[in-house]
């Protein structure tokens, strides 16, 4: 006895929810409307973390930066954070990488970029290529692993492993896999832009 695969799609290709379930041959293989609107709100409010950091560091608004210390006002936006890093085994090296004009332009042009490709929805996968990278090396700079400090006060790591930036960087990954630059932003033009090149995507 054979299945008949009939997914009745809608004007725009997509699966009515009620029949997601249903309809698709192997799990995972259906995107319904409310799921790809619910990925784009993700995608949107994860990008705007990025871009938060980046003009908070620039403007110092007053969140983690002051004025005083903003980017536009000579301040680092890599010192006060790595300077204060005194847990895990690259404690040392990065704590020399404070204040590195280097440093400060790797970081700030990639918080700009990844965040801009992400609430624009183009180029997720770069993005999260990038993103993880740039999130894994801010877990390395934690290193919720240890629970005390070089000098043995606590550390405040609350999970040893699961932290807000391997989440951050789960969402990323997550994004550019279903595509989420398709609904309510700029994926299927830049799809066009680019073409062949599909690592661009």
């Amino acid at each position: 006895m054979s299945i008949q695969y009939d997914p009745k799609l809608n004007d725009e290709l997509q699966v009515p929810p009620q029949r997601a379930a249903q309809t698709a041959r192997v799990h995972g293989a259906v995107m319904t409307p409310t799921a790809a609107k619910v990925m784009a709100v993700l995608r949107v409010a994860t990008g705007l973390v990025f871009l938060w950091a980046f003009l908070d560091k620039t403007f110092g608004w007053g969140y983690s930066t002051t004025s005083a210390q903003a980017w536009i006002n000579g301040g680092s936006p890599t010192k006060g954070f790595l300077s204060h890093v005194d847990v895990g085994p690259f404690a040392g090296t990065l704590r020399s990488w404070a204040g590195a004009p280097w440093a400060d332009w790797l970081f700030m042009t990639g918080l700009l970029a990844i965040g801009l490709a992400v609430v624009l929805g183009i180029g997720l996968r770069v993005a999260a290529v990038t993103g993880t990278l740039m999130l894994l090396l801010m877990w390395v700079a934690e290193w919720p692993l240890d629970r005390f400090t070089e000098a043995g006060q606590p550390s405040g790591s609350t999970n040893p492993i699961i932290d807000y930036h391997l989440l951050y960087a789960i969402a990323l990954i997550a994004l550019a896999a279903v595509y989420a630059g398709n609904t309510w932003g700029f994926g299927r033009r830049w799809a066009q832009v680019v073409r062949q090149r599909r690592w661009l995507l």
